[in-house]
């Protein structure tokens, strides 16, 4: 063997030990350095990059090879470990972070496809006329096929001034479309209200991030204070997909003046944490309906417990998605990092809702389904349905199907409500035609009646 390639890999076993070594100061203290079937583990391991560095048909990149052992090793422990990149590691900060420079769009990947849930109103996107449902073929040229989310991300963000393009293909375009766009400074706005009717205040909140609870509590004021005083409030979470445990915390709290909001529970003894609730200088006492659905997931999750189990709210909508756990995110060298899950997470009542989901006291579909379409929690992937989920079961196939004709028909006609816009800007209209919100304005208005008539 040539002697850089031994070098090389004698090199990577290195590499293998201190990882191990860091995972055993985080918890992992039975991967000790005596631990034999460990070194043998990582003997075989050098062997096979010299093998393959020697060998194989096309040169390789090492550092590729091992960056990609490592993210195989943590993924198959179960969907949402992960090693990050620098990149990646960088993206998963800002997302937390009250703004960023971009072109304001939500994106998702759907079979492959990079495709807009939704542009962000007033932002550069929103501007030149992005649509949702429209699918990103290219981003500055380079096609977006097999690319990251996060590579994705990556490369629209950006520092405010600088442009970025864009090809999108949109349905009905016989040819895909070019768009140029300044980068902005995108406020993350992740709290939005309106009066429904008087005295029925409406509160989305997208997902949890660093200035998620005073958002909501600027929200409630404005609300209260309203010519008419509040009777009831309709907190909408559906297509939430969390966040921040201790923004999840603080948002329950808000509502809750005693007891127990979350408890968290892992094999360490500093994993395992209880979260009360503490008094509030301004209560709020009116009733509340919770709306969910197969996006609401983890920090929405806690919210919707909490506030279920204390019977501070009716939980309305679908069955919501089941992320029970607890991760957190560590530093490595060079700008890595490791997302790793450390904790399960359980609603004051002790459930764990992992793989099973926050159930709604009262179950109303999002838009009218006819007997002959496929039921809406058929359609959402779930968490399951993920490979390596906790409590694993065989991996279903799961697809996520494009709209029927049927469907189709049913959105032109107005019949099916447009979820995508839960991102934009709030429209009472909109909201008007939402069966969803609709039915829990219909449950705060009885009880303020039955109310009113017993005294």
């Amino acid at each position: 063997m040539p002697r850089y390639t031994k070098r090389y890999a004698k090199r990577c076993l290195v590499i293998f030990v201190m990882f191990f070594s860091w995972l055993g100061s985080v918890g992992f203290s039975e991967l000790s350095a005596g631990d034999e079937e460990t070194y043998k583990g990582l003997k075989i391991f050098s062997d096979v990059i010299d093998l393959i560095e020697k060998n194989y048909v096309d040169p390789v990149d090492s550092k590729d090879l091992i960056q990609k052992a490592i993210q195989g090793m943590v993924s198959s422990l179960d969907p949402h470990s992960q090693l990050l990149p620098p990149e990646a590691f960088e993206e998963l900060q800002i997302d937390t972070r009250g703004e960023f420079g971009g072109i304001g769009i939500v994106i998702t990947m759907q079979k492959g496809l990079l495709m807009v849930i939704s542009p962000i109103e007033g932002t550069p996107a929103y501007k030149a006329g992005i649509r949702a449902g429209d699918v990103i073929i290219k981003v500055d040229g380079e096609s977006t096929k097999d690319m990251m989310l996060w590579e994705a991300v990556k490369k629209m963000r950006g520092p405010k001034g600088e442009s970025v393009s864009i090809t999108i293909f949109r349905e009905g375009q016989a040819n895909p479309m070019d768009f140029t766009l300044v980068r902005d400074i995108i406020p993350i706005e992740s709290v939005r209200h309106l009066v429904l009717q008087p005295g029925f205040g409406y509160i989305r909140i997208t997902n949890f991030q660093e200035n998620t609870t005073g958002d909501l509590t600027a929200a409630l004021n404005d609300l209260e204070r309203e010519k008419t005083p509040m009777k009831g409030l309709v907190l909408d979470l559906r297509d939430n997909p969390g966040g921040l445990l201790n923004e999840a915390v603080d948002v329950s709290d808000v509502f809750l003046e005693k007891g127990n909001i979350v408890s968290i529970k892992g094999r360490l003894e500093k994993h395992t944490k209880t979260f009360d609730a503490k008094p509030n200088r301004s209560r709020h006492e009116y009733p509340i309906v919770v709306l969910i659905n197969g996006g609401s997931a983890s920090a929405s999750e806690i919210v919707a417990g909490a506030l279920q189990d204390h019977h501070r709210a009716v939980i309305l909508g679908t069955t919501s998605f089941g992320k029970g756990s607890v991760q957190t995110v560590e530093s490595l060298r060079d700008g890595y990092g490791l997302k790793f899950t450390i904790a399960r997470y359980y609603t004051p009542s002790g459930r764990s809702i992992q793989a099973q989901g926050i159930v709604p006291d009262i179950e109303v579909r999002e838009r009218l389904i006819a007997e002959d379409t496929v039921a809406e929690g058929e359609r959402m992937l779930k968490e399951r349905d993920l490979k390596n989920h906790l409590d694993a079961e065989p991996f279903p196939d799961v697809s996520i199907p494009f709209p029927t004709d049927k469907e189709k028909k049913e959105k032109e006609s107005g019949k099916e409500q447009n979820t995508e816009n839960r991102y934009g800007p709030l429209d009472l209209k909109g909201l008007q035609t939402d069966n969803q919100v609709m039915r829990a304005l219909e449950i705060l208005k009885g009880y303020q009646i039955l109310t009113e008539v017993h005294g």
